[in-house]
């Protein structure tokens, strides 16, 4: 049987060959045009990132491990991580960026400077009294977040205090940071504000290599790496927006028409564009009242989970929310549905089969990844049962990151709110339904009911978001969608042959020297990639039908 599969993929190989020297690419239209080079130029440099976070998060593994102590700071760095997605690149970029770009294109130069200055004032100022707080309260934040620790002895709920009160004015740091890219990505510089991230990873892993070994508490060596990462993240945005002339000068407007219009946007978008870290966070509550370790499995699984939603999801959606403001303020509706369409149709051909990758190799990523120094092959075993319930909600995620820029870019911030408080609060129910389940039958890793309650809501709110724009007439989906599906279902069912046909056992992962893991690993991913998307080749599919 063996013998037959390989001169299947044998002859199928030749058969891709042949009919690809005959590929035609570009696409004729000059809007998808610009925007999908947008989205490569952003995913390259969120690829960077990315890469990097790889690197910081297998170094923390080496390191801390999965044990209270990586707990602790996996708290300490989500609390204001979790802030930063929802005030800076969920609530304040998508309300914030809609406005500007109205006002750029209907207003004057000096119009758009007056309210970048006073949005500039007084989000710096609201932002510096919520750090305040933060710092000053940070036992409070811990005891609702990590309620598992104060019933514990090991110190873990006094050391993410401490740590909390290090990494919290990080989200002063990085909300600024971030109101300068949306001012950037309105003027079509992607390119800076996508490269910055990398900073912060630079910073953590210096921490953890060279300063870490010099405090008494070596793990707060990273609550001062997010510290001076966020520093160095905002300088870093300076010089792009001199070269631009959009340096604000801040000044505090309470009372300016942007600012409110903006504040009046933002306050619904607090839920509606970050139900998925709302998620995460109640996933932690629990977490901390289970097993000591899930956080840390959550933690290591999630950050795999996240490399395709950073590297394409969020690029895609950072790139067209722009552009259908602007469709949406100069009224071309047909554009507009075009955008959304095409963002729909890329969304379904990347995290498809990024999914599949994901549940298929979990395990070996990570091991080769993670499992060394103090990452056991226990912790390799639990993060990846939550990495492969986390992977069943990848295409959930970035779904919901494009859909709501189509409110969003309309500034209809209310009914993103509706449908996200529903998700979040299927997602609770079913976080607690699915940890009794899986604890009443004593089953090892309670943690992936967390994982895979998080998934199921996010697909939840993704459908919610597809039919409010169907049934308002905001988006209608166009020709060619039936064949699409049939197209990538083939191509998805020729990678996992290939996968499972190619993939060793376990005992290869565990026993092999490093390099040839590296590049069995490499060969499935590259081979399966190749694959996919030469399948689709075959089936027809070609980049001017995505138009």
């Amino acid at each position: 049987m063996s013998i037959n599969i390989k001169h299947f993929f044998t002859l199928y190989f030749y058969t891709i060959i042949v009919r690809y020297s005959r590929l035609i690419t570009f696409m004729n239209s000059t809007i998808i045009k610009s925007i999908l080079k947008s989205t490569i130029v952003v995913s390259l440099m969120t690829s960077i990132s990315r890469i990097l976070g790889l690197v910081r998060d297998v170094v923390f593994a080496s390191h801390f491990g999965a044990g209270g102590v990586m707990d602790a700071f996996v708290v300490a760095f989500k609390i204001p991580n979790f802030l930063r997605r929802l005030f800076a690149e969920g609530a304040f970029a998508q309300a914030f960026v809609p406005v500007l770009s109205e006002k750029r294109a209907n207003g004057e130069q000096h119009e758009v400077r007056q309210l970048t200055d006073a949005v500039a004032g007084t989000l710096g100022s609201v932002l510096l009294l919520i750090t305040i707080l933060g710092v000053v309260g940070a036992p409070v934040l811990i005891m609702v977040f990590a309620p598992g620790f104060s019933t514990g002895v090991d110190g873990r709920a006094e050391l993410a205090t401490e740590m909390l009160r290090i990494t919290f004015p990080y989200l002063l740091l990085i909300s600024l940071t971030a109101f300068a890219g949306g001012i950037l990505n309105t003027y079509g510089k992607f390119a800076i504000p996508a490269f910055t991230p990398v900073f912060l990873n630079i910073s953590l892993i210096a921490a953890a290599i060279w300063i870490s070994p010099l405090m008494d508490v070596p793990i707060t060596a990273l609550a001062w790496g997010v510290l001076a990462g966020g520093v160095v993240q905002l300088a870093f945005q300076i010089p792009a927006l001199l070269k631009i002339g959009m340096l604000p000068r801040p000044r505090f407007s309470w009372h300016d028409s942007g600012v409110r219009k903006i504040l009046h946007l933002m306050l619904p978008t607090l839920f509606g564009a970050s139900v998925a870290q709302i998620n995460l966070l109640l996933d932690l509550v629990i977490a901390s009242l289970i097993t000591v370790g899930s956080m840390s499995w959550l933690y290591y699984s999630d950050r795999l989970m996240e490399f395709p939603l950073g590297v394409f999801g969020i690029a895609l959606s950072t790139v067209i929310l722009p552009k259908l403001s602007s469709q949406f303020a100069t009224e071309d509706h047909s554009g507009f549905n075009g955008t959304l369409d095409w963002a729909l149709r890329l969304v379904l051909l990347i995290a498809l089969p990024a999914s599949a990758g994901l549940f298929m190799l979990a395990e070996p990523m990570l091991i080769l990844l993670f499992q060394r120094g103090e990452f056991t092959q226990f912790d390799v075993e639990m993060a990846s049962i939550s990495l492969m319930a986390y992977s069943l909600g990848l295409v959930g995620f970035i779904l919901v990151k494009v859909l709501v820029s189509g409110y969003f870019s309309q500034q209809n911030t209310r009914t993103p709110v509706k449908f996200g408080v529903i998700a979040m609060a299927v997602n609770m129910v079913l976080n607690l339904l699915f940890v009794w389940i899986l604890i009443s039958q004593q089953y090892a890793a309670p943690h992936a009911g967390l994982a895979l309650a998080t998934a199921a809501s996010s697909l939840l709110n993704a459908t919610l978001l597809y039919r409010g724009l169907r049934k308002r007439g905001i988006y209608t989906p166009l020709t060619g969608w039936s064949k699409l599906v049939i197209q990538i279902g083939g191509a998805l069912l020729m990678m996992a042959l290939f996968i499972f046909w190619i993939s060793p056992p376990t005992e290869f992962w565990q026993a092999t020297a490093l390099w040839p893991r590296i590049a069995m690993l490499s060969a499935e991913i590259i081979g399966a990639g190749a694959l996919y998307f030469a399948t689709l080749y075959l089936l027809g599919l070609r980049p001017s039908t995505l138009r």
